[in-house]
């Protein structure tokens, strides 16, 4: 079964992400180039699980972290749970295989009163000014995903319900109510995007001054400059804004399971990443209430 018949699975079937499938591709496509050049057989049904530890080994001294080594390893995972759902394999090279360890990544979201300062003082005089401060406020009032932002059409847009539409990862749609001041924004931003000279893709929400439609290093480069200017913290990126939004709404009381729905997450686990300041912020309050507490 070729990797192409994989990747054809992935699209079709399974409706993952453009560069999701380019990646699942790569991964393969370098193993099987590795085992042709080490093993003379790029026959990737036709392997044992010594051959993927000897790739894993080369990768380890080629100096890649665990955590990328991993996805690597994930790659073929899912293309051996292919083959065997499509009966072409019996048993996966990689079952009784143990992920390398990594140290968990740990994101300190901004502060509230970073994100006041940098939304109270963003300009609105022009197009791009207002464009980027809408850019803050949705990321931090909605914790969409800086694709799913890219992304958002005119028509996803619904003023009347307060609401907009998220196409979320594998296609699934979400509906993430608006709060006011986002409303606000937003509507003098359409009035705006109405006067730019021309609009060359119309259906998307976010375009540049010259009519395209916003692209990621744009996003990510209009959030690094905000936030350069009011924060310390070493990663500033919008992911850390989508971060803020969980830890801010946990931290005031929302319920986890709401928090989930709106960041689009397939399983409660992957919103629980979110909770480790909202422990802080309990213990703050336990320690300061509880009757029994004694001061040292």
């Amino acid at each position: 079964m070729s990797i192409q018949s994989f990747v054809d699975y992935l699209s079709l079937e399974k409706n993952y992400a453009e560069h999701t499938i380019t990646a699942y591709q790569k991964d393969l496509e370098v193993f099987q180039n590795y085992l042709l050049d080490e093993f003379s057989d790029g026959d990737l049904k036709a392997i044992n699980y010594t051959q993927i530890r000897s790739w894993i080994i080369q990768l380890v001294d080629g100096g890649l972290t665990n955590r990328s080594i991993n996805r690597k390893v994930s790659s073929l995972n899912s293309y051996y749970k292919f083959l065997i759902k499509i009966g072409d394999l019996k048993h996966s090279p990689l079952a009784k295989h143990k992920a390398l360890k990594v140290q968990k990544k740990v994101h300190i979201p901004f502060s509230e009163e970073e994100i006041n300062t940098v939304l109270s003082g963003a300009a609105t005089h022009d197009f791009e000014a207002l464009r980027n401060k809408l850019i803050v406020e949705l990321f931090y009032s909605t914790g969409i995903r800086r694709s799913e932002l890219i992304n958002l059409k005119i028509s996803d847009v619904d003023l009347a319900q307060q609401q907009i539409k998220v196409l979320g990862k594998r296609n699934k749609e979400r509906y993430i109510p608006l709060i006011y001041t986002v409303q606000d924004t937003l509507k003098l931003y359409l009035d705006m995007r109405n006067t730019l000279k021309q609009i060359l893709v119309p259906d998307f929400l976010f375009l540049t001054q010259k009519g395209a439609k916003i692209y990621g290093t744009l996003v990510y480069r209009i959030i690094y400059t905000y936030f350069s200017e009011v924060s310390s913290k070493v990663k500033k990126s919008p992911h850390i804004l989508r971060h803020s939004f969980a830890t801010h709404l946990l931290n005031h009381g929302a319920d986890l399971n709401a928090v989930k729905e709106l960041l689009g997450h397939s399983s409660l686990a992957a919103t629980q990443v979110y909770t480790h300041n909202n422990i802080a912020e309990l213990k703050k309050v336990y320690a300061k209430s509880h009757p029994r507490q004694t001061k040292v």
